[in-house]
């Protein structure tokens, strides 16, 4: 398919109006999340709502997809009115931190792929900056909203560049966020250094777990099993 659409096995992305298209990021983190019998699920800068509707596709759950992008909250809309699952998906066009302050609910799991550049220089196309770069929702302020919007026992996964991993980290157990659950990823079996983390967050302090992902072997496009095995319930060639 061209690059305006993205096909899964159970849904399609359209993504012509989005900055950010569909991404291994988001595909690792919609597949890498278990809902584990929530209710309530939040996704935060839902883009074009892939990782609402992979998460709807294994879950009962009433899923809220925000987006403060005005494109990607249609985008977000049309592709989960044209799902199967639009009956359980509701995008709101927002930022979490006005949606922190008038939601009158709390949710069993919050889900992210965030804005992360801090430092780089950024692209003259606004609607990519505003997706890309942490300016737009700061860790602290992103932290700060989940904080509002969690419930006591729930949990909140995210996926991050190492480096910028690392410091959210650190931010998030000063502010009571404590990692129970990681998955360090690298692209392919002979890099040394993690490419991304993934991570669950729980308010109470818990047992922790950590695995080791790798997407490819020696040779472009050549998958690992454990890769094929965490997406094949979404990758058509899987």
């Amino acid at each position: 398919m061209p690059n305006t659409s993205f096909a899964f096995k159970q849904f399609i992305i359209k993504q012509d109006k989005c900055a950010m298209k569909v991404g291994t990021d988001a595909v690792l983190l919609g597949a890498w999340v278990l809902p584990n019998g929530s209710k309530h699920v939040l996704d935060i800068g839902t883009g074009t709502g892939v990782i609402a509707l992979m998460l709807a596709q294994k879950t009962e759950a009433k899923i809220d997809a925000i987006d403060i992008d005005e494109n990607a909250f249609k985008q977000a809309q049309q592709n989960v009115s044209e799902s199967k699952f639009s009956h359980q998906v509701s995008v709101i066009h927002a930022t979490l931190q006005e949606y922190s302050k008038t939601a009158n609910k709390k949710y069993n799991l919050i889900v992210t792929n965030p804005p992360y550049f801090e430092q780089s220089l950024k692209s003259s196309d606004e609607q990519r900056s505003h997706a890309r770069h942490a300016d737009v929702l700061p860790f602290e302020e992103l932290l700060d909203g989940v904080l509002k919007l969690l419930d006591e026992k729930g949990k909140f996964c995210l996926i991050l560049p190492t480096l910028e991993a690392e410091k959210f980290r650190a931010l998030a157990e000063k502010k009571g966020l404590h990692l129970s659950k990681l998955l360090r990823v690298k692209s392919r079996i002979d890099k040394e250094t993690d490419k991304r983390h993934l991570m669950q967050f729980e308010i109470k302090p818990t047992e922790f777990s950590e695995k080791t992902l790798i997407i490819e072997q020696e040779e472009r496009h050549q998958y690992t099993d454990d890769y094929k095995e965490l997406t094949k319930d979404y990758y058509i060639n899987f």
